[in-house]
């Protein structure tokens, strides 16, 4: 499985996911401006570490049916919705599986993330981190997390936690994305 780092984060009124941009395969790398945080919905969103293309795949087709839910239901998907249809999407292709580990997260009244692995299992939790950094991504999450923080602080927190799975991971690397949701919505930006 190809390396990288992803992390989610829950604050006070939302939730920061955020990734680095490196792909690599073995001594290679192929990439060093890949997006791995992915918008779902205006309230949703999900960022992955593994085969980029499988969560590319994927994420087109949750974009497809939370937009048709949303018009049979007539108001938006809540995250633990979106990670239960991923979580089915994952298990129907469990004997040919997608290499991707994800955590989705985002806000309907309360801020909420769920990480999948590619056989789909959904596990909620305040804070989480997938890939090969995710242990050195951890050990700073564990540290410093706590309930109540506001936006600022998780986006710093996420940051950190990233930059130090970069610093011992040679899968990991080049610049971080940062994708915040909260109640207004959906916003974006690049850390390097």
């Amino acid at each position: 499985m190809p390396g990288a780092t992803a992390v989610g984060i829950t604050y006070d009124g939302g939730i920061v996911l955020a990734s680095e941009r490196r792909i690599s395969y073995g001594n290679f790398v192929v990439s060093k401006s890949t997006k791995k945080t992915f918008k779902i919905t205006d309230f949703v969103g999900a960022c992955c570490a593994g085969m980029v293309a499988d969560m590319q795949v994927l994420a087109m087709q949750m974009r497809a049916l939370t937009k048709i839910r949303k018009l049979e239901l007539k108001r938006e998907i809540p995250p633990n919705s979106v990670a239960k249809m991923m979580s089915s999407l994952m298990y129907e292709r469990r004997f040919y599986p997608l290499l991707t580990q994800v955590i989705v997260g985002g806000v309907n009244g309360d801020a909420t993330i769920y990480t999948l692995d590619p056989l789909g299992s959904v596990l909620p939790d305040d804070y989480a981190a997938v890939g090969t950094g995710a242990e050195m991504a951890l050990g700073v999450l564990d540290q410093e997390f706590k309930k109540g923080m506001k936006e600022k602080e998780a986006v710093t927190l996420a940051v950190k936690s990233i930059k130090s799975a970069i610093m011992r991971d040679a899968a990991s690397g080049d610049g971080i994305d940062v994708l915040v949701i909260d109640k207004n919505g959906s916003r974006e930006s690049t850390e390097n």
